[in-house]
């Protein structure tokens, strides 16, 4: 059994989707990051940066105590490797699925974030910012796209790259992007959209948080951070 901590963001999406698929035993564990439930003192203990997903496995490959995991990327690296699926196999293959997976956490991920925040939640509306973050992010959709020229999939076969880059892209519209000016990543969004576990984690979502509301306290929670939040 595997406990997902877990939110309706992209990155706690990437997670119920390889349990979805992977057909693993899990279950939900909300952390509602509005109400500020990710500075609980247990989540902290294993996820120290404050922030969600986070999984306990109780049953570890190796025997011994469960094992906790943070860091969406972390994770879905830990479970293909426990289960040994959505991650090819041999060296070549692995590589590329892993230099996907680092593209998604270190640029799409963060750079999309950016987006989000200065175009939808930023108090003032800052032009460069804004211009800044969706540009960015349409170069990013161009470069997924020229990735998947003649591949089904970002890495070869279905892995834990396309589970982390969909969830980023979801929100395209809310981004300033058109899909339709990336032919190649449209038909491999539309691809994805319609497998049976991403519509079940996408199911999951809405059961939690039905109607997912921006209120101004959890304005305040969410963006008024720093590292007096860490210390008290």
């Amino acid at each position: 059994m595997i406990d997902l901590y877990y939110w309706t963001t992209p990155n706690g999406h990437k997670i119920a989707i390889f349990l979805e698929e992977a057909g693993l035993d899990y279950r939900v564990r909300p952390v509602d990051i509005g109400k500020g439930e990710q500075f609980q003192p247990d989540f902290l203990k294993i996820s120290p940066n404050n922030r969600i997903p986070a999984i306990v496995d109780h049953a570890p490959a190796e025997p011994g105590a469960p094992v906790s995991v943070f860091e969406s990327g972390a994770i879905l690296l830990y479970l293909a490797e426990k289960t040994g699926r959505f991650i090819a196999p041999d060296l070549r293959g692995r590589i590329e699925t892993l230099e996907w997976l680092f593209w998604q956490v270190g640029g799409l991920g963060p750079m999309a974030g950016q987006n989000h925040h200065f175009v939808q939640y930023a108090p003032e509306r800052i032009p460069y910012a804004m211009d800044r973050y969706v540009k960015e992010t349409g170069r990013l959709y161009a470069v997924l796209d020229r990735r998947l020229s003649g591949r089904e999939f970002i890495a070869g076969s279905y892995s834990i790259a396309d589970m982390a880059a969909y969830p980023w892209v979801v929100p395209w519209e809310r981004q300033g992007q058109r899909l339709e000016d990336f032919p190649n990543l449209k038909r491999w969004f539309e691809a994805v959209a319609g497998r049976p576990a991403m519509r079940r984690a996408y199911e999951l979502a809405h059961a939690i948080n039905p109607q997912p509301v921006m209120t101004e306290d959890a304005r305040k929670v969410m963006f008024g951070q720093d590292a007096g939040t860490v210390r008290r």
